[in-house]
């Protein structure tokens, strides 16, 4: 494949025709932002970034110091495939936010991510992902909550409906370059699975952000509403993103060791260790939201406890089992996060976990095989299991606390996001429910 250097996006925008291209990044709660330039502002911009106004963009810089700047990366340019009209083609690039001096502006997720990679690669390793992001079709984007088919897990048509959608999004993110390695339909009714094929760490965050935006697109076009809210039906299951990652060290996976009974080496206990021992304080940046700990409950398949094992999917963390002769597919799979989360900062503080594992030699404890939701809370007392946040306040106390988590997003993120998840919780203890009215007004 071609390096994508300027000179070959100004040459593609040329053969290609390309009239316009947006540049995009996200804010600090993984919200996509855009502004679009034409084709004859992009060597300028290739050269110098664009400035735009940060004062407005949550978790960006106050009003007396608002001047940014957006360096579109050249590697991430792709031609968009939704089109608003046939004859107009638009490409997108993802953009570094800098000062206007052009030093990395701290308030960047992509540059956190960036930087914990750093620290990553000084320590040897490579970190790559496979994210795993379920969602919901709705009829429209209105609170009755309407869903499009009662398929459950696996189901093919006429029960799902929804398998062109699926095949349209596929056929998008293809031509975008993202790799898919298949799709199905998920456990609740409306619910749908595409898993993107694993990747190395900032280019899967980007594919992540760009993977949400195709499948509402396409949703779009097909007249039906896509949703990413962790939980948006009552007595479903939620939608997750569980997060399969290992870390490889020259070409080969450093999560793998023939000798050991779990195939797992030392270094992925240590790793997967790290992960199970700082889950409670980086809770609150892969499961963001008042919603997320709606899907954090006792049953519907959500990872509650933090224990790991093979085959337990009741468990935080689970090592799928090792296939003869696929050693590189040796992995953990991070069950708590959702798909509404900010995936730089969401990938950051898992890759901080399992890194001061390795750092600091923590030691894995057994896996538990057992199912923990049918165990008493005296059993999982006895197994020394503790549960995750059970609350979008419960999890801003424990990640306060958190150097970990502060190190590995910075100052600026780490409070920004903080007084956000205040507000956010403050706003909805005060909030009075239709369930309250109905069960208390009755009777009080």
């Amino acid at each position: 494949m071609e390096t994508r250097t300027k000179e070959w996006v100004l040459k593609t925008v040329r053969e290609k025709n390309v009239q316009f291209i947006r540049l995009w990044f996200t804010d600090v709660l993984g919200m996509l932002k855009s502004f679009a330039i034409t084709k004859d502002e992009l060597k300028d911009a290739l050269e110098e970034g664009m400035g735009f106004d940060g004062s407005s963009i949550e978790g960006y810089a106050r009003i007396e110091e608002s001047d940014m700047m957006a360096m579109p990366d050249p590697s991430t340019f792709e031609i968009l495939p939704f089109q608003p009209n046939e004859e107009i083609v638009i490409a997108r690039m993802f953009c570094d936010i800098q000062e206007p001096d052009g030093s990395p502006y701290v308030g960047d997720p992509r540059w956190a991510l960036k930087q914990n990679l750093k620290k990553c690669k000084k320590m040897g390793y490579d970190l790559y992902l496979g994210p795993e992001l379920e969602y919901f079709y709705f009829k429209d984007s209105s609170p009755a909550v309407q869903t499009i088919d009662a398929g459950g897990y696996f189901d093919l048509t006429p029960l799902d409906v929804a398998t062109s959608l699926r095949k349209d999004t596929i056929i998008a993110l293809s031509k975008m370059g993202i790799a898919v390695e298949f799709s199905h339909h998920e456990v609740a009714p409306s619910q749908h699975e595409i898993d993107l094929r694993y990747d190395e760490a900032l280019s899967m965050a980007d594919k992540a952000m760009t993977y949400r935006l195709a499948v509402k697109e396409v949703a779009m076009l097909h007249g039906v509403y896509a949703s990413f809210m962790p939980k948006p039906l009552f007595g479903e299951n939620g939608s997750g993103m569980h997060t399969h990652q290992s870390l490889f060290k020259g070409g080969r996976n450093a999560f793998f060791d023939k000798n050991d009974p779990y195939h797992l080496s030392t270094v992925a206990k240590s790793y997967i260790a790290g992960l199970l021992r700082h889950a409670r304080e980086i809770c609150l940046f892969v499961a963001q939201w008042v919603n997320s700990y709606k899907r954090l409950v006792p049953g519907y398949e959500a990872p509650v406890y933090v224990s790991w094992a093979r085959r337990n999917r009741s468990a935080l963390v689970r090592v799928p089992m090792y296939k003869v002769g696929k050693e590189n597919a040796t992995r953990a799979e991070f069950r708590c996060p959702d798909p509404a989360c900010n995936p730089y900062l969401a990938f950051s503080v898992m890759l901080a976990a399992g890194m001061k594992g390795i750092q600091e030699k923590y030691e894995l404890p057994d896996p538990v095989e057992e199912d923990i939701f049918h165990m008493s809370g005296q059993e999982r007392q006895q197994r020394g299991i503790i549960s995750l946040p059970g609350s979008l306040g419960e999890a801003i106390a424990e990640a306060e606390g958190s150097e970990l988590a502060r190190e590995a997003l910075g100052d600026h993120i780490f409070d920004k996001v903080i007084e956000n998840k205040r507000i956010e919780w403050d706003r909805y203890r005060i909030h009075v429910s239709r369930y309250e009215v109905e069960n208390y007004l009755p009777i009080l």
